[in-house]
C-alpha cells in the first residue's frame, strides 16, 4: 500500500507543477530537470500449474485386476478347442497357442469367426498364436483351405532365392495370419546349427550368423508392417544340441563363443523390436549350471541387463520332458515366474495356474513381480492394437 500511494502521489505532482515565469540573468538559464518517470509494478505472476496428463491406459488397466485376472494374463495357453471360451473366461487367459487340431476341418471363414469368438469371450483381448515357420512347422498353411501349398523352410526359401525369397514369403505369412486374425507368430527361428543330426538343423535358416540377423530383422518389420508379433526362438539357441522335448539338453561352449555367433541374430531382433523372445529348455552352463534358461534368473538377468532387452520374455512349453520331469507340472511354472519370464506356453494350464496363484498366496511369488510381468503383455497388445477398445 505504501508502494501504490507514493506512485500516486508522484502522478499528483507532476499533473499539478506550475513552471514559474523565467527572470533577466545575467546566469546561464539552466535547462529545466526532466520530468520524473514513473514507475509502475509488472503484474503478478499467477503460477499456472503443469497440465495434467491423462492416466496410462496400460497402469489404468492393470491397477483394476485382480490377482486372478493378473495370473490368468501369465498364460498364452494351449487351445482346447472343445473349451476354448470357457477356458478363457475362467482363468482370464492371456492368449491361445493354436495347433493343427484347431485349424484342420476349418476355412478360413469358420477359423475367423471362431477366433472372433474366442475374443469375445475375453475381458481383456486375446494374444493368438501359431508356429507358422515354414517346412516342417506350420499350424495354418498346410492346410488347403488356407494356401494351395506350406509355406517353405527359411533354410530352403533361401537356397532357392535368397533374402528376396525369405521376405517375399513373411509378407505373404504375415498376411494370411492377420487376415484371419492371428496377431503372433511363434517364430522366427533364431537358432545356428551346423550338423545335420542336430534337432533343429531343418528349422534353422542355416547360413553364417550375419545373414540370419539380416533374415531375422526382415521378419521381425515384416510382421510389425501387418500388426504379427514376432517371436524370436530358442534362446540362447539350440545350437548343435538335442530336442528338449524329450530331455534335458546341455550347452557347454564359453559365453565368448555364443556371444559372437549363437547370440547374433536374437540381438539383431531385439533391435528391430520383436514382441518377444521365447526361453529355450536348453541349459547353458556358462551362464547357469543348474537351470536351464527358461528357469534361470541368472539367464534372464542377462537377457534384461547386459541385452538390454525390455520386452516380454516367454517360456517354451512348460509340458516338454526337459522341464516337467525334473521340477513337476506345478513347480515348473512357478520357477519360470520366479526366474523372470512374463507369459508361459502351457498345455496343462490349469494345473499351472493353481500353482502360480499358491505361490503368490504363500508369497514365493511377489504381486509386484507379477505386476512388473503382466505390465510388459499388457505393453505388448498395446503395441499391436489390442487394447485400443479398452
Amino acid at each position: 500500500m505504501k508502494k501504490f500511494f507514493c506512485v500516486i502521489l508522484c502522478l499528483l505532482l507532476c499533473g499539478c507543477s506550475v513552471q514559474p515565469m523565467p527572470k533577466a540573468s545575467s546566469r546561464a538559464t539552466l535547462p529545466p530537470e526532466p520530468s520524473a518517470q514513473v514507475t509502475t509494478q509488472p503484474p503478478t505472476q499467477v503460477p499456472t500449474q503443469a497440465p495434467t496428463l491423462p492416466p496410462d491406459p496400460v497402469d489404468l488397466l492393470l491397477s483394476g485386476l485382480t490377482t486372478e485376472e493378473k495370473v490368468g494374463q501369465l498364460f498364452l495357453a494351449r487351445c482346447r478347442k472343445e473349451t476354448a471360451a470357457e477356458d478363457i473366461a475362467q482363468y482370464h487367459l492371456g492368449g491361445l497357442v493354436l495347433f493343427d487340431r484347431d485349424t484342420e476341418d476349418e476355412t478360413p471363414e469358420s477359423l475367423r469367426q471362431t477366433l472372433e469368438r474366442y475374443q469375445e469371450a475375453a475381458t481383456i483381448p486375446l494374444l493368438i498364436a501359431v508356429d507358422e515357420e515354414g517346412g516342417s512347422v506350420v499350424r495354418i498353411s498346410d492346410k488347403p483351405a488356407f494356401r494351395d501349398a506350406p509355406f517353405s523352410s527359411p533354410r530352403s526359401l533361401y537356397e532357392g532365392g535368397g533374402m528376396e525369397a525369405l521376405r517375399t514369403a513373411e509378407v505373404e505369412k504375415d498376411a494370411l495370419l492377420s487376415d484371419l486374425g492371428i496377431n503372433v507368430n511363434l517364430a522366427p527361428v533364431c537358432d545356428i546349427t551346423t550338423d545335420p543330426a542336430a534337432f533343429l538343423y531343418d528349422r534353422s535358416l542355416g547360413q553364417s550368423p550375419e545373414l540370419t540377423c539380416q533374415w531375422v530383422q526382415i521378419a521381425v518389420e515384416k510382421g510389425q508392417t501387418y500388426g504379427i508379433g514376432c517371436v524370436l526362438k530358442h534362446f540362447p539357441g539350440y545350437g548343435n544340441n538335442a530336442d528338449t522335448h524329450v530331455g534335458i539338453a546341455i550347452e557347454n561352449r564359453s559365453l565368448e563363443e555364443l556371444e559372437a555367433q549363437d547370440l547374433l541374430p536374437f540381438a539383431a531382433g531385439m533391435e528391430a523390436g520383436c514382441g518377444a523372445v521365447m526361453m529355450s529348455h536348453i541349459q547353458v552352463t556358462a551362464l547357469d549350471a543348474e537351470y536351464p534358461a527358461s528357469l534361470s534368473p541368472a539367464v534372464h538377468r542377462y537377457v534384461r541387463e547386459t541385452m538390454g532387452y525390455n520386452g516380454v520374455l516367454v517360456t517354451d512349453d512348460l509340458v516338454m520332458d526337459a522341464i516337467s520331469v525334473p521340477y513337476g507340472v506345478g513347480e515348473a511354472a512357478v520357477l519360470a515366474v520366479l526366474a523372470g519370464n512374463d507369459l508361459l506356453i502351457s498345455s496343462d494350464f490349469p494345473e499351472q495356474y493353481a500353482a502360480v496363484l499358491e505361490a503368490i498366496r504363500e508369497g514365493r511369488i511377489s504381486e509386484e513381480q507379477i505386476d512388473n510381468a503382466v505390465r510388459r503383455v499388457l505393453l505388448w497388445k498395446q503395441s499391436l492394437g489390442l487394447l485400443s477398445g479398452i
